[in-house]
C-alpha cells in the first residue's frame, strides 16, 4: 500500500488577519492622522440624509431592512412552492430561527399560537435584521460633512479624492476645536449646503434602534394589539379587569380596593409602551456608543470582539421584545378570573381557530 502524500496547509486566513493587525496598526498610531479613528458625535435625535431633506438616516436604515425583509420572505415562499422537504445553507438557519419562535410562542399561547405567531415573529425578525444591518461597515461614519449645530468637538476636513463631481473628505483628528455655537450667526439657509472649516460627519445611514421614534412605534404597535388579541378572545368582559365597577357594589371594601386595582392595570398598560420603548433604544444606543468609543481608544483587537458582543446582544434584545409581547399578548388572552395560569374556553377558541 503506497503512502499519499500530504501537501502542507498554508494557513492563508491566519496570514489575512495578521496583514489585518498590522494596518490597523499602521492607521491607528503610525501612520497620518487622518487614518486615525474619531469619536463618535452623541447625538439622540436622528440626523436628515443630506441637509434639507425630510428623510433621516435611520428611517432610510430601516427602509434597507424592509427591502432585506421582503426578499427573505419572498426566497421562504419560492423554497416552499418548489416543495423541498430538506433546507440547506440559508433556509436551513431561517427555518431553525423560524421554529424556536414557534415552540416559544406555542409554550406560552397554546392554540392561540397560529393567530399571534405572524405578529411577533415579524416584530422579532425586524428587529433582528435592523441589529445586524448596523453592523455593516460605514453605518454612523460615513455621511457629509456639517459644521455642529451644537456645542462639541469639530474637526478639519481634508480632501482625499473625487468621484466624478462627488469629493471625496476625510476628518483629521489632529486638527481638532472644541466649538460653541453662536445664535447670533447667519447659518446656511434650508437647502443650502456650504463647505465648513471646522466639520462633523452626519451619517447617511443610522441603526434603526438607536432612534426612539423606531422603538417607540414598535411598542406602541404591541401594546394595541395586545388589547386587540384580548377582546378577541374575551369580548367586551376583556375591559372588566380595567373598569370593576360591580365590584364596587357587592364587595364593600374589597370593591373599593378591585376598583383601584384595575386603574392601576390600564396605567401599567400605558407603561409597557414606554418600558418597550426605552429598554430596547437605550440598550441599543449603548451598545453604539461602546463600540465607538472602545474602537478609538483600541483600535486594534478590540473590535472584533466587540462585534461579536453586539451580534450577540442585537439577538438578545430582539428575543426580549419578542418573549415580552408574547407574554403580554398571552396573559390578555385569559380573563380576570383566569389569570392563575388557566387557558381559555375550549368552545372559545374553537370557535376562532374555525
Amino acid at each position: 500500500m503506497s503512502e499519499e502524500k500530504t501537501k502542507k496547509r498554508v494557513p492563508v486566513k491566519r496570514w489575512i488577519v495578521l496583514v489585518l493587525i498590522l494596518i490597523g496598526i499602521y492607521c491607528a498610531y503610525i501612520g497620518p492622522s487622518i487614518l486615525k479613528p474619531v469619536p463618535p458625535t452623541v447625538s439622540l435625535p436622528a440626523e436628515p440624509i443630506w441637509p434639507g431633506v425630510w428623510m433621516t438616516n435611520s428611517m432610510l436604515a430601516t427602509l434597507i431592512t424592509d427591502v432585506l425583509l421582503i426578499l427573505l420572505a419572498i426566497g421562504a415562499y419560492r423554497f416552499h412552492k418548489a416543495g423541498k422537504l430538506v433546507p440547506g445553507g440559508f433556509y436551513n438557519a431561517f427555518e431553525a430561527i423560524f421554529e424556536f419562535l414557534w415552540n416559544s410562542v406555542e409554550g406560552s399561547a397554546g392554540k392561540w399560537a397560529r393567530r399571534i405567531i405572524p405578529l411577533v415573529a415579524t416584530i422579532f425578525m425586524l428587529i433582528f435584521v435592523a441589529n445586524m444591518v448596523k453592523m455593516v461597515p460605514g453605518f454612523e461614519s460615513i455621511g457629509y460633512l456639517e459644521a455642529p449645530v451644537k456645542s462639541g468637538m469639530a474637526y478639519v476636513p481634508v480632501k482625499l479624492f473625487s468621484l466624478g463631481r462627488l469629493p471625496v473628505y476625510a476628518i483629521d483628528p489632529a486638527q481638532r476645536e472644541r466649538v460653541i455655537v453662536d445664535e447670533a450667526a447667519p447659518h446656511a439657509t434650508e437647502g443650502e449646503h456650504t463647505m465648513c472649516e471646522l466639520c462633523q460627519v452626519v451619517p447617511f445611514l443610522r441603526g434603526s434602534a438607536t432612534d426612539l421614534n423606531f422603538t417607540f412605534a414598535l411598542a406602541v404597535i404591541a401594546v394595541v394589539m395586545t388589547q386587540v388579541y384580548g377582546v378577541w378572545s374575551l369580548g367586551p368582559r376583556y375591559f372588566g379587569k380595567f373598569f370593576q365597577f360591580g365590584k364596587l357594589i357587592s364587595g364593600g371594601i374589597f370593591g373599593i380596593i378591585d376598583l383601584i386595582v384595575g386603574f392601576l392595570e390600564l396605567i401599567l398598560e400605558f407603561a409597557k409602551i414606554l418600558s418597550f420603548s426605552f429598554r430596547l433604544f437605550g440598550n441599543i444606543f449603548a451598545g453604539v456608543l461602546l463600540l465607538s468609543l472602545m474602537g478609538t481608544l483600541l483600535p486594534v483587537i478590540l473590535p472584533p470582539g466587540l462585534y461579536l458582543f453586539e451580534i450577540f446582544f442585537g439577538t438578545i434584545q430582539a428575543y426580549v421584545f419578542f418573549l415580552l409581547a408574547t407574554v403580554f399578548i398571552s396573559m390578555a388572552l385569559v380573563g380576570h378570573q383566569e389569570g392563575h395560569g388557566e387557558e381559555v374556553h375550549d368552545e372559545e377558541i374553537a370557535a376562532v381557530s374555525s
